[in-house]
Formats: C-alpha cells, structure tokens, sequence
C-alpha cells in the first residue's frame, strides 16, 4: 500500500512541475512546497469549476463586482493607511507566508486571513472591511505595496484551493509594474482587476519609478460539486487559517507563525552553513530530506 501512495505522490508531483511553460529546476521543485501539497492540489485542479488556466476571466466571479464599483472608496482608505505608515513589513518573525518578500521593500496590512476581520482593519478601514465581509468567497484580503525598484523572486503558492485577485488601487499605469504569470505579464491598472492561478510560477516587478498599491484577495476555487467545495473549504481553513499575520496587538496570529520564530531561528543556521559551504548545507539538506522520506516510508 505504501507503494502505491508513494506512486499517487509521485504522479501528482511530477503534474504540478509540468504544469505551464515556466518550471522550477529539478532540484529546486523536489524541495518546494508545492511537491508536498500537489496531492491535494492536483484534487483541486480536477474538480474546478473555472479553468485551470493561468489567468481567469473576471466574468466568472461575478460576486467581486462590489470591489470593482467601489474601487474609489477603496482607495482613499488605502491612502489614509499609507500617509499612516500602516502599510509595512513585519517588524517581528509572525508572517511565514510573505516574510521572504519582505527583504524587497514588499509592504502589507491584512483586513482578514481565513478567519474573521482583524479588529486593527475594522478600526481603521471599515468600508473595505465591510465590502470584504459581504463576499463570502474572500477567505483573505490585504492591501500590498510594491514600491519601485521592488521584485518578487519566482515562486509557487502553496495551495490551489484558492485564486488571486489583484485590484488596482494606486498604481503606476505603466508597462515596467507588472506580474508574470507563467510567462504572460499583466501590468495594473487604477480601478481593474485580475484574477490567475497563484500555483503558476509567477513574480512581480516595478520599474516604474512610482509606488503601486492593490487590494489583494485570495478567493475560493469554485468546485463542480457541493462535496468538494466542503473539501476545500474544510482545508483551506485547517491549513492557512494558523498562518494568520498580525498588523498591530490584538489581532490574531496563527499557530504556524507563533512557532515561526523559532522555525527561523534554524533557517538562520541554514543560510550560515551554506554561506559557509554550499556543498555542506546541501549534502545536509537532502541528507535530512532523505531520512524523513525514509521514516515514513520504511
């Protein structure tokens, strides 16, 4: 039987990296989130509702429209949260899912992530807390700077249970800000939105010379049955709900990044060991990796 599931992992595996034109190497994908969770990803492929393609057509959720009319309002909340220095990184080791982008001059404020709205966005955002609230498909929101000179590093999200919906706020309107889905650009626009599949290899980039500011939702994968979408309903809260971020005291933070820290504190040691010897830290790495499959398999 152990066979058998290493046979679907590995079939489900080797999906996602052929998945699209642009992939990761092969070492780099053996690694990456995305080879774990491709079993549940590759469900979620299958039993989608829209397509599985990079980018989705708005028209096919319908239920955003709200954001789309009150783009304005939206704005000028964003404005006030920007003049504030509201926007920002994490000061502190509380936010495993973006803290990479961090380093790049990448800026956030969460309104909810897969629970409800933190207190800070109904205090200081409360019309665009409202709108997000009344669209029960939005399981996470934030609103995301990408100052110029800013670029996101290629990567996958890790799980397919949800798209992305990017709406411009403040924007450059310019061709040099743009993200890359694989391979197809979209540049922002002030007012328009776009939707894609985040489990692409994609990365962002501003050039431009301005600020970029978007409204930034993670929506539920429509699913062809009623059963389904219970599945991935059910997992995309147990999953990402624990990687709740914080923007000030008294708003949630998630299991995985309480322990996020301390997680950390062993990747500091990674990156000392490899500064130090890359064919260590590897030989390390897969040594580790190795063992693992090895404890669970045998």
């Amino acid at each position: 039987m152990k066979w058998v599931v290493l046979a679907i992992i590995a079939a489900c595996a080797a999906y996602v990296h052929l998945r699209g034109k642009v992939r990761h190497g092969f070492w780099r994908q053996l690694s990456d989130h995305s080879t774990f969770l491709s079993p549940i990803n590759v469900f979620m492929y299958a039993f989608s509702r829209v397509p599985t393609t990079p980018y989705l057509k708005e028209e096919n959720f319908p239920e955003l429209d709200p954001l789309r009319e009150n783009w304005t309002e939206i704005r000028a909340e964003a404005n006030r949260l920007l003049e504030a220095s509201r926007i920002k990184a994490s000061d502190q080791f509380n936010d495993v899912g973006f803290n990479s982008f961090f380093k790049s001059g990448w800026k956030r404020f969460y309104l909810k992530w897969y629970d409800e709205s933190h207190p800070s966005a109904n205090e200081l955002c409360p019309r665009t807390t409202e709108l997000v609230k009344s669209i029960p498909s939005i399981k996470a929101a934030m609103f995301a700077e990408l100052p110029h000179g800013s670029r996101l590093v290629r990567h996958r999200d890790p799980f397919a249970g949800s798209l992305r919906y990017h709406l411009g706020l403040v924007t450059p309107n310019d061709d040099r800000c743009y993200i890359d889905v694989d391979g197809q650009k979209y540049s922002w626009r002030d007012g328009k939105g776009v939707v894609f599949d985040e489990t692409y290899i994609h990365y962002a980039e501003n050039q431009s010379g301005e600020n970029r500011i978007i409204l930034f939702c993670d929506i539920e994968r429509p699913m062809r049955f009623r059963w389904a979408q219970v599945v991935n309903h059910w997992i995309g809260a147990g999953l990402l709900r624990a990687a709740a971020s914080p923007n000030e005291a008294g708003d949630r933070t998630g299991g995985i990044n309480k322990i996020f820290k301390y997680l950390y504190a062993i990747r500091r040691v990674g990156k000392r060991l490899k500064a130090w010897n890359r064919y260590v830290y590897y030989a390390v790495k897969w040594a580790l990796f190795g063992g693992l499959a090895l404890w669970i398999f045998w």
